[in-house]
């Protein structure tokens, strides 16, 4: 059985529904924070979550610990900086105001995207489409990120639960094959379009992200302040482009 996902009886018959499990980071032993995902590729969620947190530069060693059945996983370290009380933003709100959201992310990503690729709003509007979602197909409840190159071809795609740890993934598999930043990539996500994946797009040194869903309001924020074309509601040839507009062409 694919561990992402399990067949469990619905109205006398058999479904597939998406795998939600815990997930402990740990560094050199020390457990760092738990994420609830779906099983796969955790190497690269724990490597993708770390980077896009400014917590390391490149991939390092990582596997699953001696105790996974608790299901947890080992990075070596040391990290660049002490993580403190980790203000990691995965929730819509998290308590701080837009202004100290945006210099967070400005401290770890830099500064702000170069000129990255020019591409035609229809190949921008089309890149959902192109998204590969396997399991999706089959449970309906997993969330993907895509990366593609500049003339809209897939190169991979990671699917989760969670639309954070998707892109987690996506990164965290570019780290390792030593693929960063995506500063010619366009990155596609399946659903609306939060601060969180904005962030990580940003520290990821990704000029375009397009996802079938909404911005929010302090998504727009960042992708402004860091020079990236976001656009939102790519569906049936069309797409609404919220920030970056120069990049396309018609």
């Amino acid at each position: 059985m694919d561990p992402m996902f399990r067949e469990v009886e619905r109205d006398g018959e058999l479904d597939a529904v998406a795998v939600e499990e815990p997930l402990e980071i740990r560094v050199d032993g020390e457990p760092l924070s738990v994420t609830m995902r779906t099983p796969g590729h955790d190497e690269e969620l724990a490597l993708g979550f770390l980077y896009g947190e400014g917590l390391i530069a490149a991939a390092r060693p990582v596997g699953l610990t001696a105790d996974f059945a608790a299901n947890a996983i080992e990075v070596a370290g040391p990290l660049l900086r002490d993580p403190g009380q980790r203000r990691f933003y995965t929730t819509s709100s998290c308590g701080v105001c837009g202004k100290g959201a945006l210099e967070e992310v400005a401290a770890v990503a830099g500064a702000p995207l170069g000129p990255g690729p020019r591409i035609a709003r229809e190949l921008l509007a089309s890149l959902p489409d192109r998204l590969a979602q396997p399991a999706f197909e089959r449970t309906g409840g997993l969330h993907a990120t895509g990366v593609f190159n500049a003339a809209g071809e897939l190169l991979w795609s990671r699917e989760d639960v969670g639309r954070h740890n998707a892109m987690d993934k996506a990164i965290g598999r570019a780290l390792i094959d030593g693929a960063l930043p995506f500063s010619e990539r366009l990155l596609c996500v399946s659903g609306r379009l939060s601060f969180e994946l904005v962030q990580k797009a940003a520290v990821a040194g990704a000029p375009i992200l397009v996802g079938v869903g909404a911005p929010s309001s302090l998504a727009i924020d960042l992708a402004c302040d860091r020079n990236i074309t976001l656009a939102g509601f790519a569906r049936r040839g069309r797409v609404n482009v919220y920030t970056g507009a120069d990049r396309l062409v018609d």
